[in-house]
């Protein structure tokens, strides 16, 4: 077996290749486009990535989604039980029992039966406050690491505070990984860009950062490849400018679909009582209906609207390969300049307690706000301060400095482009193991896979 390592750096695209990216550039003379899957997002990419099937196969139809016999929507969730059939550790080891593999910080990488698992996970303390750290398997390995390297830097990985000290850190936990265990494939997840895109847009002020994220992968190119393991760099998706956000919820709201409740003055999703909600994910939504005779005046309602491009019932989800029991009713793609909100409420003075903070699992969607700060604060390094403060002493705060203006969002994805410079790629040091032209996603597996066992 050749011994693989393999680079996830999100949001990377041959447009971003160039002289800021002298590492990655390194490998784009053997670099093919990927024709990614629908929706284009961390999970249900990388699952596809590690499954070499569609969503309609291993169910990981969006980030979350609505989990019926609880009436809950919940995203983000991390048991890799939840991705159906075998991955790419249990086919390497069909094909030689030594096969083992490292999985750091991809998605769905908690109760795993990969080989040595890393991924985030904070501490959650009764006094309501969330403390940085990460979980690992086997659990000696976190110990190693953050000896080794500090704690895991929580709020640099994802929130207003981000930045590349978490691609850093999660670069530095896979040379040590490689110390100390020698994986045959070492999957590894490097998310600074992504968030990047999201803030700024692809169009924006990016270049400084692109340099960083070579940077780290350039570091981790010349420790790999001195010890003579293959390399593998690929991305999830690109990236497309967005000027506005559609409110699919506030929509259904507005039918007399959807039911909030109303505690402390303030307005939650119902889920279980809605007729019509949506999970929106990026630039996709799923909305679940619940009756099947209100299905058809959801789908003429959704597909009037401006910004929403198609608006996918049966037929629609199988040719995405989106036919998932977990999927809505229907699915809404938007427009390339659009994404979906999952704002239900219609005055923001009633905005649920989590809408203004960082709180990817209270939430009934996805909120890429929660990388920016609320520009209407006048000193909100001030606010975050004196909070933690008060955290620290034991009193119970509110970290509400995140913004409720969907307007602040630069950049989404999660519908496919039309464009190979700006989509997904996969570079390679083995360029005699690449197919010619475009691969889909699904064929990645099986790539990977031949890094590790064709000459």
């Amino acid at each position: 077996m050749k011994r693989t390592v393999v680079l996830d750096v999100v949001g990377l695209t041959p447009s971003l290749l160039g002289p800021a990216t002298p590492a990655l550039s390194s490998l784009a003379r053997a670099c093919v486009p990927i024709r990614t899957v629908t929706p284009a997002v961390t999970c249900t990419v990388q699952s596809t990535f590690l499954t070499g099937v569609l969503p309609s196969r291993h169910g990981i139809v969006a980030n979350g989604w609505y989990f019926r016999d609880l009436s809950e929507v919940w995203l983000w969730r991390q048991s890799n039980r939840l991705v159906q059939g075998p991955k790419i550790w249990h086919l390497g080891r069909e094909r030689d029992p030594g096969f083992t593999c490292a999985n750091l910080f991809w998605w769905y990488n908690m109760v795993t039966d990969a080989d040595w698992s890393v991924t985030p996970r904070p501490v959650y303390t009764a006094d309501g406050r969330k403390l940085p750290d990460c979980a690992s398997d086997p659990a000696g390995l976190r110990a190693e690491l953050s000896g080794k390297l500090g704690t895991f830097p929580l709020f640099s990985f994802w929130g207003p505070g981000s930045s590349i000290a978490s691609s850093d850190w999660i670069a530095r936990a896979a040379m040590r990984v490689e110390e100390l265990h020698r994986p045959v494939l070492n999957l590894i997840y490097l998310p600074h860009l992504d968030y990047v895109l999201q803030q700024r847009g692809p169009s924006g002020e990016v270049q400084q950062e692109v340099m960083a994220i070579d940077a780290v992968c350039g570091r981790l190119l010349s420790f790999f490849g001195e010890r003579g393991v293959r390399i593998v760099v690929l991305s999830e998706y690109g990236m497309s400018d967005v000027r506005a956000a559609v409110h699919p919820n506030r929509l259904l709201r507005q039918a007399g679909l959807l039911e909030v409740k109303v505690d402390l003055g303030r307005e939650y999703l119902d889920a279980g009582r809605s007729r019509a909600f949506a999970v929106a994910d990026h630039q996709v939504a799923h909305v679940y209906v619940r009756q099947p005779a209100d299905v058809a005046l959801v789908r003429e309602l959704l597909a009037c609207e401006p910004g929403i491009a198609a608006v996918l019932d049966a037929e629609g989800k199988r040719q995405h390969g989106l036919d998932h029991e977990r999927s809505g009713e229907l699915v809404l793609l938007a427009e390339p300049d659009r994404w979906f909100s999952y704002y239900f409420w219609q005055d923001d003075a009633r905005a649920p307690d989590y809408a203004r903070t960082v709180d990817i699992h209270a939430k009934p969607g996805y909120d890429p706000c929660e990388l920016l700060l609320d520009p209407h604060l006048r000193f909100p390094r001030a606010k975050i301060g004196w909070t933690l403060l008060r955290k620290k002493l034991g009193f119970r705060a509110l970290l509400d400095v995140i913004p409720l203006d969907a307007g602040l969002v630069r950049g989404s994805h999660g519908v496919v482009g039309r464009d190979p410079a700006r989509g997904p790629l996969l570079m390679t040091s083995e360029p005699k193991l690449l197919p010619g032209g475009e691969i889909d996603a699904t064929r990645v597996c099986g790539l990977l896979l031949d890094h590790v066992f064709c000459e």
